[in-house]
């Protein structure tokens, strides 16, 4: 389990220069993991390999949870922005939901030991002293609440969105477990979507 090294957040980048040097930072550390895992990254190998100096790769990242964290972040921001979600469909908008939940599964499963790293980094973050945690959180709902045509959600949408993400961190664990098949996992997925997604039953319905 990693653990914070620095109770502090991370520096944020002030140029174009600076946020290239961020970026790569987080490509090197992402391909280590994904070849290592979480504990076979060792932070000086990771400033060496991105040509930064070690106190530049702690300014920015003070340990492997914001290191972590920040390329959660970054993967689900990606995941929006190469896909957006299929407008929702009047009569099951929670199908447009199933779709983007099951794409996002099978797009950290091709890279299993750095889905495992970053679960595990952002499970440890606390939002005091990792900000990247927001944009996990924030970016994910925001974009399950567009594929499901909740934009903006209502506080009810939003606690159903919050309660489906929790099962989808559970299930994508299963699948990196193994303790489930791809085809369980779809089946998990889409009821979870539609006990919590679709609309409430009539008053009286029986």
């Amino acid at each position: 389990m990693p653990r914070i090294a620095s109770a502090r957040p991370g520096a944020e980048p002030s140029s174009p220069r600076q946020h290239a040097r961020r970026q790569s930072i987080l490509r090197v550390a992402s391909d280590m993991a994904a070849d290592t895992g979480l504990e076979g990254v060792q932070m000086q190998e990771v400033a060496r390999c991105a040509g930064v100096a070690i106190g530049t790769l702690y300014r920015y990242f003070p340990s492997k949870t914001h290191l972590f964290t920040a390329a959660m972040a970054e993967q689900i921001e990606e995941f929006g922005a190469a896909r957006p979600p299929a407008p929702a469909a009047p009569d099951r908008p929670e199908d447009a939901v199933l779709d983007a939940l099951v794409r996002a599964t099978r797009n950290l499963l091709r890279r299993p030991a750095l889905a495992t790293a970053m679960i595990q980094s952002s499970n440890a973050a606390r939002a005091g002293t990792v900000p990247d945690l927001a944009r996990v959180d924030t970016g994910f709902a925001d974009l399950l609440a567009r594929a499901w045509g909740a934009d903006p959600p209502t506080e009810d949408q939003s606690a159903r969105l919050r309660l489906l993400i929790l099962l989808w961190y559970g299930v994508l664990q299963s699948r990196l477990n193994e303790n489930i098949t791809p085809d369980q996992a779809d089946e998990n997925l889409r009821m979870a979507c539609s006990l919590l997604l679709a609309a409430p039953r009539p008053t009286g319905f029986r």
